[in-house]
């Protein structure tokens, strides 16, 4: 079948030579292991533009169209960067096992491939985040500095237009890397009184945040602008006394970039939700600032979804779902005391973060009048792994696992898209708020005390 596929695509190859400049590029190869039978290939805009089949023999082929430069391709959990252009003809041979330690391509564009895999190694071998930010400034630069020479070194005698787009990436990804370091050395040495030296270098002190084509084709360079988006408004916010969200909008009506307000908007969107009472004003704003329709059709799905979920409506249940204490559990069967839902799962490391302090309010709300669901949506095959967590962690409260996992009516009826999710339900079966505050948040607390719990 390789054989057959490989030769198809060498015949297209050679019945193009004599044609006008095509508009795709073409990738195939074959891949030792494979982590799924599916590649998805994505834009630079991350968004989805191929879906490749990988046969039983880790065979795949497949054409890319107008492609646009950078890209990528994930094969299950495991991705790696790609830079294609109209009229590459790419094959890549690796295994899987070994992800990006054997990545090789060949053919028409394999050079600046070849060199966005090494990219990943040679970041690799300068150490990970723990031991460059653990480092003190003097040796810091030394890595960070020798990384940078050796990635530009790298980039010598490739595509002129990849280099120049490349060098640009990798100053962005130094600045980046650069400005973090205050904040994640006092993480990583455990030092919180911290501060950088005087002679520390700002790279961002003449940085511009306007550039479109850098945003579009950077992705270091868009994570520098979006922080300084969200570095501005929260500045905004504390001075003026307003609200994240209200800051932000005028932030956005001032700016004269559509590109990069689109992506602002995305941003702030999530706060159109069942905690903010100002998600209707939120959502008519960003609806009126927005030129992105397919966002616009699932904001709007997603606000409609909040009017469903707002206080005082009837909660969405779930029923007879497995009680790790034996038998099932179903909402109804809670009425008479609030219900305060914790949605989590055995994988999602935020979620563990709240266990200690979800500890912590359940004893001092024990025997009062509510009760304390942890609702699992693990997949069925990590049964296993929920019932040792519990044990382990020795988890409280009512401990229930989800009927279909992120598939479960209970889970799509509250537009949950990201966990952990906390939702309070009342004695009466009522929503009180179906974004409620997280256990390490005071505001829980106080929501509580407001209720008279």
């Amino acid at each position: 079948m390789k054989k057959l596929l490989l030769g198809a695509l060498a015949v297209t190859i050679a019945s193009c030579t004599n044609t006008e400049p095509v508009d795709y590029a073409l990738f195939s190869g074959t891949i030792q292991n494979p982590n799924s039978k599916k590649l998805t290939i994505r834009n630079s805009s991350n968004k989805n533009i191929r879906t490749i089949t990988v046969s039983d023999t880790g065979v795949f082929a497949d054409t890319i169209f107008n492609t646009d430069g950078y890209a990528s391709f994930s094969d299950g959990k495991e991705n790696s960067a790609l830079y294609l252009k109209n009229g590459d003809n790419i094959t890549l041979n690796m295994d899987a096992k070994e992800f990006d330690e054997t990545i090789i391509y060949t053919g028409t564009g394999n050079e600046v491939n070849n060199f966005l895999a090494q990219k990943f190694l040679i970041k690799e071998k300068s150490g990970t985040a723990k031991d460059l930010y653990s480092l003190d400034e003097a040796a810091y630069f030394v890595k960070m500095n020798a990384q940078k020479a050796a990635l530009e070194k790298g980039l010598e005698g490739l595509d002129a237009d990849f280099s120049k787009s490349e060098k640009t990436n990798i100053n962005y990804e130094h600045i980046s890397h650069v400005s973090s370091f205050e904040m994640a050395h006092k993480y990583y040495s455990k030092n919180k009184d911290f501060k950088v030296s005087e002679t520390f270098p700002d790279l961002t002190k003449d940085l511009k945040y306007d550039n479109e084509e850098h945003f579009k084709s950077s992705a270091a360079y868009k994570g520098i602008v979006m922080a300084n988006f969200f570095k501005v408004v929260r500045k905004e916010s504390k001075e003026k006394e307003i609200s994240i969200a209200e800051a932000a909008i005028t932030y956005i009506k001032s700016s004269k970039s559509e590109l990069m307000n689109n992506a602002f908007l995305a941003t702030i969107s999530r706060d159109v939700s069942g905690r903010n009472l100002k998600a209707e004003e939120l959502y008519n704003n960003i609806m009126a600032l927005s030129t992105d329709d397919d966002f616009k059709k699932r904001l709007t799905k997603q606000f409609e979804n909040v009017k469903k979920l707002a206080k005082g409506k009837v909660s969405p249940v779930f029923v007879n779902y497995e009680n790790n204490a034996g038998g099932k559990t179903s909402l109804s069967d809670l009425k008479g005391k609030y219900v305060y839902i914790d949605v989590w799962a055995t994988w999602c490391g935020p979620c563990k973060v709240q266990i200690p302090f979800l500890q912590k309010v359940e004893k001092k709300y024990h025997g009062k009048n509510i009760e304390f669901v942890s609702l699992s949506i693990d997949v069925a095959a990590d049964h296993g792994k929920w019932k040792q967590m519990i044990k382990d962690k020795n988890l409280g409260g009512i401990q229930l696992m989800a009927d279909s996992d992120w598939k479960s009516k209970f889970v799509a009826d509250y537009g949950i898209n990201g966990i952990p999710r906390f939702i309070l339900v009342d004695p009466a079966g009522n929503i009180v708020s179906s974004d409620a505050p997280r256990p390490s948040d005071k505001k829980l607390i106080d929501l509580f005390n407001e209720l008279k719990i």
